[in-house]
């Protein structure tokens, strides 16, 4: 199934909420703005998927967001957008690669990568990710990953095949059985930034800047 259509799928189904956007419309004109924002009647309205990606820069202080799954999407803006394609690509702007993930796992064919075997790949800078132990991974993953001030998706990934994470809470590892308002963000690996933080408490332990 196309992502476009899954998507359309979802919205008939009453679909309204990925990660601090809310979504409203019809298949031929769409709204989405932070849903901090839904009572407000002062929101800068801008046009076009191509916005989305200026909205995603930087967050209410004007500092650039590298992780745009953290929870400090910017607020009032209003992007208005003509048809489920140009939604869908703003969507991948505002959050990249999420709704692959979505559809991939709603077919069963998204396969987590375990933390173990995102280290052995790397190289060059970054191969002294390698010597991580499971244990600064997952205090890591506790202070990195969290969701109240750090990063909305749900977490697939284990630090390796029999160990699981156990510095973050049980429900961020939980995906909903049901979308219907919200469509969940998954984290299927984990992103670079964790592996170059990962680099940092190794440097760290080794008593290196």
């Amino acid at each position: 199934m196309r992502i476009a259509e899954a998507l359309q799928g979802w919205l008939d189904g009453g679909g309204s909420r990925v990660g601090q956007l809310l979504i409203s419309g019809a298949s031929r004109r769409f709204r989405v703005l932070h849903h901090e924002d839904a009572e407000r009647a002062d929101l800068k309205v801008c046009c076009g998927p191509d916005m989305a990606q200026e909205i995603a820069k930087y967050d209410d202080e004007g500092n650039y967001r590298p992780l745009k799954s953290a929870r400090n999407l910017k607020h009032g803006w209003e992007l208005r957008l003509n048809g489920i394609g140009q939604l869908r690509a703003a969507l991948d702007y505002l959050y990249p690669a999420a709704m692959g993930a979505w559809l991939w796992h709603r077919e069963g064919r998204l396969a987590p990568v375990d933390f173990c075997q995102t280290a052995d790949r790397q190289s060059g800078m970054y191969e002294i990710v390698k010597e991580i132990s499971n244990s600064q991974a997952d205090a890591l993953a506790g202070e990195f990953c969290n969701s109240e001030g750090k990063c909305l998706k749900i977490i697939l990934w284990k630090l390796d095949a029999d160990t699981p994470i156990t510095a973050l809470p049980a429900e961020k590892f939980e995906v909903p059985t049901g979308e219907r308002q919200a469509l969940p963000l998954l984290c299927p690996e984990a992103c670079n930034l964790f592996v170059a933080a990962a680099r940092n408490v190794v440097r760290r332990s080794r008593g290196r800047p």
